[in-house]
């Protein structure tokens, strides 16, 4: 079960959203990255064993209006998260120091729990999904199951935060700088617009 719950949970760890893509822009930038991987990996182990536990409870309590308030939470903060992107401040403190655009362990812990618990996403995944598969295991399986993919969490995270951070030489330029954070608003973006249309919209 531990094997299982390993390849479940870096199958659906890999998958590029909005958390995944803050960790790596946060690597890049040796940003408190071992902070941010590790509230990200703690987060991940807390909502599986909280899905593979309490699966039949959350499956009535998160209904279509809870789903509903997550994402127009989800959405406002995105789209500050690209303000403060796209911002003069910001675009004119491009610089190679290494503490460029460094945040503070605080700012750093609420950007990433923001990502993480504001995104329905992470729900959809530990919660149900994990949740829904491991129901009608026994303890011992369900324990070893949540461990597995809380390992998973944990090997994701760190190599998607130090990985990237391993890559920050070969881009540590202005032009590399405004190409990443381009990248980031209209990633962000899409899913603001994908959020609305087939989360809120097709639902309403």
């Amino acid at each position: 079960m531990l094997l299982i719950g390993l390849t479940i949970g870096f199958s659906l760890i890999l998958a590029l959203g909005p958390q995944n893509l803050f960790v790596i822009e946060q690597g890049l930038k040796k940003n408190n990255i071992f902070i941010i991987c590790l509230i990200c990996s703690f987060s991940d182990l807390f909502l599986i064993f909280l899905g593979i536990f309490l699966f039949t409870f959350f499956q009535f309590l998160l209904n279509t209006w809870v789903i509903l308030c997550l994402n127009s939470l989800l959405i406002v903060f995105l789209i500050y998260f690209i303000y403060t992107k796209i911002s003069k401040k910001t675009v004119d403190n491009y610089s190679l120091s290494t503490n460029s655009s460094v945040d503070t362990i605080k700012q750093s812990s609420l950007k990433t729990l923001g990502f993480t618990f504001l995104n329905p996403h992470v729900y959809s995944d530990t919660v149900f999904f994990l949740g829904n598969f491991s129901k009608t295991m026994s303890l011992e399986s369900k324990v070893f199951f949540g461990l597995g993919a809380g390992i998973a969490s944990f090997l994701a995270f760190f190599f998607l935060g130090y990985g990237a951070q391993l890559l920050r030489p070969y881009i540590n330029n202005k032009l590399g700088w405004k190409i990443i954070n381009s990248l980031v608003v209209l990633v962000m973006s899409y899913l603001i617009f994908y959020i609305i249309y087939k989360e809120i919209y097709l639902k309403i």
